[in-house]
């Protein structure tokens, strides 16, 4: 692995950081007047989401991650619970990885099988998985409508297919699959 000194330092590269690959969010190079010039840089963990700011001298260096971005379609959901296990196939070589409820993140919510998702590898483990920015899910359970409602009128909780609640203006019924953004957990449009 490619050792990055303070120069190789900028925004979207991959670093391990006390053993676990973390990302560069903002990385601010700081001349002050007196003294040495340093490198402010904010990095967010890849596996847990924290995000932390580091202060890197001249001397400081880090060794690049190993961690992949590539494009899977999600095969088969397995098990139930805490204990479920979402297993990925890479559409080129077809080798199945298996993602845990940690890795999953919010993902989850949003995935019923056979979406393409964005995953991120390390180690050839995933550990991180992006939702497509738009799903189409079926509502199970909600209100139903009422004649003479309108979009502009507040809105109701509907759970869709995968259990996630989401709100939905009044004139949507059970039963009819909408369009969400994944990004912000908000209905977007009825699917005709």
């Amino acid at each position: 692995m490619a050792t990055l000194g303070l120069n190789d330092v900028k925004t979207g590269k991959k670093i391990i950081h006390n053993g676990d690959p973390w990302l560069i969010t903002e990385a601010d190079f700081v001349k002050p007047g007196k003294g040495q010039a340093f490198t402010r840089i904010r990095i967010r963990n890849l596996k847990d989401g924290r995000t932390t700011e580091q202060t890197l001298k001249s001397s400081d260096s880090f060794e690049e991650a190993d961690a992949t971005d590539t494009d899977m379609q999600l095969s088969f959901i397995d098990g139930i619970g805490k204990d479920r296990v979402w297993h990925f196939m890479n559409m080129e070589t077809f080798e199945m990885v298996p993602a845990s409820l940690a890795a999953m993140g919010d993902a989850w919510k949003w995935l019923k099988g056979e979406e393409e998702c964005v995953v991120t590898l390390f180690n050839g483990g995933i550990i991180a998985v992006q939702a497509p920015k738009f799903v189409e899910l079926k509502i199970v359970e909600t209100d139903p409508g009422v004649r003479g409602d309108t979009s502009g009128g507040g809105g109701k909780p509907a759970t869709l297919e995968t259990g996630a609640v989401v709100r939905v203006p009044l004139f949507v019924n059970q039963d009819e699959i909408i369009k969400v953004d994944t990004r912000t957990g908000e209905y977007d449009s009825r699917v005709k």
